[in-house]
């Protein structure tokens, strides 16, 4: 297909070649009413190293819902309910990731999967998913900063000193994505590495502790699974206990997911990633290894050292207290590891609410580029920071002092909620853009195989992604049915309206339309391998071998 006459005049006006240079034989828009070419716009760089996205795509979304929800989770699901959940959420999360990675081995710019979206399958679908996934992300950084300052009540329980805590919270994660990105891939490193110790020392230490190695010297091995048993019941279908042991798994499908939230991170940041294709495949391609090891683990060890009845999982005092490794270890009678691991915890939260923050921007920005959000927040310092974004993105870390008033736990839960079912839209358009870029390369003759990244399960992964997914949407509020409560109906299912409203919304205003298979644009804007990446440099020494492979 011919270029156009504006475009080739824009290309000869020194269009930025990093960004991404076109070619001619493939489709390419340049009508300006997409912004599919937002190269000469687009002003952040490149500073995440690879040991950067290494360590946040293995630890970057190990916090309180793993290390505090799975707590919940064996309370309301039993040992083998919660695994089961955790399980068939991890699949869906893993569907989800190896999509956008694909998509973002082809095209690793600015506006990720939102705009994938817009590109390949509807610019309206793209407008609602952006904005859908900016407020899930947004609302989750004062879900992680009440988090945060929950878990500092184990050392100091004033209630007066909770708006001080959220306050310094809250500024510190500001500052950290105020000063750039490359600040925030140095302390997502050091929060990862602290994550993965802590991680590592729960189901070592769980293991100990089930094989009869704590000070009381009491072998369990699986004896809670037997004794009060491997599932628990929701309490909804008393009088029919295998219908309500199914709808205890279903129950914590929710919590589940949360745990999962944010594995998208690196894909999100590609555009400032150095030699971002290489270092997302390789990101992609370790994650599996990460569910297996670091949640099912994790939850398995946990379903054997404390029974799902015990009485320490009923509270929600939001503190280390109510992690299941903390109960066993109390009842172990190890006494100086709970404040460690509150510690470590508190951190995981932190750094959550700070990627959150992260995700946030940066999806705002995308959408600025395309025209699909106000200009202003296109805004990017001499450095590459979208600062306009960011400190849009920051003002939500402001909602965490409603905890000060209204009772952290309620807060709390009904974040959530919102955000997590929020998160389930994100996926599901992952899947669902995949699906259309699948057909679109296919219909144009291109070989998904010549990416640096492909997964040889696909498409299958992502229609089991997209299955899943939208029953976990029209499900996840199940539990109101049998006890209507309005607030909680809103939570579960406000985003379904609000979606569908922010799609409709866009395809009136603009007219536009679901691309064909040969209609979709895999060029314009997007860079060649060649102005991407940078020769790997093979390791030089025993240090750098070591490195190479944890990295």
């Amino acid at each position: 297909m011919s270029q156009s006459k504006d475009y080739d005049e824009k290309a000869d006006h020194g269009s930025s070649l990093e960004k991404g240079a076109v070619h001619d034989y493939v489709v390419q828009h340049t009508d300006n009413k997409y912004h599919f070419d937002a190269a000469d716009l687009d002003r952040v760089q490149r500073k995440l190293k690879q040991r950067h996205v290494q360590m946040i795509a293995i630890a970057g979304t190990l916090g309180t819902g793993l290390f505090l929800g799975s707590g919940h989770s064996l309370q309301a699901a039993g040992p083998l309910g919660a695994l089961i959940a955790y399980a068939v959420v991890g699949t869906t999360a893993y569907a989800s990731l190896c999509a956008v990675g694909e998509m973002t081995s082809h095209a690793p710019i600015s506006g990720t999967f939102p705009h994938f979206a817009a590109r390949w399958v509807d610019p309206a679908f793209g407008f609602a998913l952006g904005w859908n996934y900016f407020y899930t992300n947004a609302i989750s950084v004062p879900v992680e900063i009440t988090a945060a300052g929950i878990l500092l009540t184990f050392w100091d329980d004033k209630h007066s000193h909770q708006a001080g805590y959220t306050a310094v919270i809250c500024f510190a994660a500001c500052m950290i994505n105020i000063f750039g990105v490359r600040w925030f891939g140095e302390s997502e490193f050091v929060f990862s590495i602290i994550k993965l110790l802590l991680i590592t020392l729960l189901i070592i230490t769980g293991l100990v502790i089930d094989l009869g190695g704590g000070p009381n010297h009491q072998r369990l091995g699986f004896h809670y699974w037997k004794d009060p048993g491997p599932i628990a019941g929701a309490g909804l279908e008393p009088k029919h206990p295998s219908l309500d042991r199914f709808l205890g798994i279903v129950s914590v499908i929710v919590q589940a997911a949360f745990s999962f939230q944010g594995m998208e991170l690196v894909a999100i940041a590609a555009s400032e990633t150095v030699s971002p294709r290489r270092n997302i495949a390789k990101a992609v391609r370790r994650v599996f290894w990460r569910i297996l090891l670091f949640y099912l683990l994790g939850v398995l060890i946990t379903g054997m050292l404390v029974p799902y009845n015990d009485p320490n999982l009923l509270k929600t005092s939001g503190t280390a207290a109510e992690s299941p490794y903390v109960i066993a270890m109390t009842r172990a009678g190890i006494k100086v590891l709970p404040h460690i691991i509150n510690a470590a915890i508190f951190t995981s939260a932190f750094s959550a609410g700070n990627s959150f923050l992260f995700c946030a921007s940066r999806v705002l920005y995308g959408l600025a580029l395309r025209g699909q959000a106000p200009k202003i927040f296109t805004y990017c310092t001499r450095s590459g920071l979208p600062l306009a974004a960011v400190l849009a993105a920051s003002s939500f870390g402001l909602l965490a002092f409603m905890n000060v008033s209204s009772g952290a736990s309620t807060v709390f839960n009904w974040f959530v909620n919102l955000s997590t079912v929020g998160g389930f839209f994100g996926w599901w358009g992952m899947n669902l853009t995949y699906l259309a870029f699948y057909r679109g390369f296919k219909a144009q003759g291109l070989d998904r195989k010549k990416l640096v990244y492909y997964n040889p399960l696909q498409p299958y992964l992502s229609y089991w992604g997209l299955f899943w997914i939208t029953l976990f949407i029209l499900i996840n509020g199940f539990t109101v049915f049998w006890d209507f409560n309005a607030s909680s109906f809103l939570t579960s299912y406000i985003n379904v309206p609000i979606f569908i409203g922010l799609y409709v919304f866009w395809k009136v205003l603009k007219r536009t339309k679901v691309w064909k298979p040969h209609e979709m644009d895999f060029v314009t804007g997007i860079p060649t391998i060649e102005e991407t990446e940078i020769p790997e440099e093979p390791p030089r020494n025993f240090g750098e071998k070591v490195a190479a492979i944890l990295f």
